[in-house]
């Protein structure tokens, strides 16, 4: 059997994670995972640490392992934090990818780069693949410009836009509805904008997405986003009423009033059309993943 070479870049992360633990038992996959911390999370598999803002690292890495596809979960994501820390969300967001394409781009590697909706400012959402981008956040500027250095290195690409990522790793911080469900446990009332609209992404049903474009070879630029578009404040009470918690501790409030550092794309969201029809997405409902959650995370 001829083994396919893949390379998890940010195998740590949220969903990087859940892509090593998919891969991993795939028989015809050769894996190799990588992240900036000296160890993996997930145990028992083949692991390097990598700082893809190092060029001779990057070099190293790919170079030896050959890899047929490089999937690059790796990305500062602290949209906040960016407006302050712009060199170190430049170098990772954007040296780091342009590191990563030079090499795949070396080796004829096929890289597939997960990118955001933040690269739109949030007026006529939900967008498409062909939709005019306008960040209007420097993390925002940031994946944009990622996305233009991939386009530009010639590399073999599959860019993946997402928004709003959910789903059972267990390790590093909470996702969204882990939070949600925490703080309403322990009685916190929470503070949650009725003014954002997306289409929350399952991160196994992305794995799924990632999965279909190795198998077909697929490049170019496809949305990959959840089944449902809502807002924040309507995500927050179905997973309330999911885990039976009390939705009166949800305070309705408006995106201004928060005051955060970086601006939010508020009407957003992605449109899965291209990505159904050409990989054969096939995103699940809300209350199906939160089922699912609840019995891998033994969620009451």
């Amino acid at each position: 059997m001829i083994k396919k070479r893949i390379l998890i870049i940010g195998s740590n992360g949220m969903l990087g994670q859940r892509l090593t633990e998919y891969f991993s038992k795939q028989k015809d996959v050769e894996l190799l995972c990588t992240s900036a911390e000296t160890k993996s999370f997930i145990p028992d598999i083949e692991y390097q640490q990598l700082d893809i803002t190092q060029k001779n690292e990057v070099k190293n890495i790919i170079t030896k392992f050959f890899p047929d596809f490089i999937i690059n979960a790796a990305a500062y994501t602290n949209v906040d934090k960016a407006e302050t820390e712009r060199e170190l969300c430049w170098k990772i967001n954007v040296n780091g990818v342009d590191n990563i394409a030079f090499y795949s781009w070396t080796i004829d590697s096929h890289l597939i780069h997960i990118s955001s909706d933040y690269i739109f400012d949030g007026k006529n959402g939900p967008y498409t693949e062909i939709d005019l981008p306008n960040p209007i956040s420097y993390y925002g500027r940031t994946k944009l410009a990622s996305e233009n250095s991939i386009k530009a290195s010639g590399t073999r690409f599959t860019i993946i836009r997402s928004n709003v990522l959910y789903g059972p790793s267990k390790y590093g911080r909470p996702d969204f509805v882990k939070w949600v469900y925490n703080s309403l446990k322990n009685s916190q009332k929470i503070k949650i904008v009725t003014d954002q609209i997306n289409n929350p992404t399952y991160i196994d049903d992305l794995v799924n997405g990632i999965s279909n474009v190795i198998k077909n070879k697929k490049e170019g630029i496809y949305n990959i986003g959840g089944k449902e578009l809502l807002s924040r404040f309507e995500f927050t009470k179905i997973i309330a009423k999911m885990f039976n918690l009390n939705t009166e501790l949800i305070i309705p409030i408006l995106t201004e009033e928060l005051n955060q550092p970086a601006k939010r794309p508020l009407k957003s969201g992605l449109i899965n059309l291209k990505a159904e029809t050409e990989l054969n997405y096939k995103p699940k409902s809300i209350i199906e993943t939160l089922e699912l959650m609840k019995k891998e995370l033994e969620l009451d």
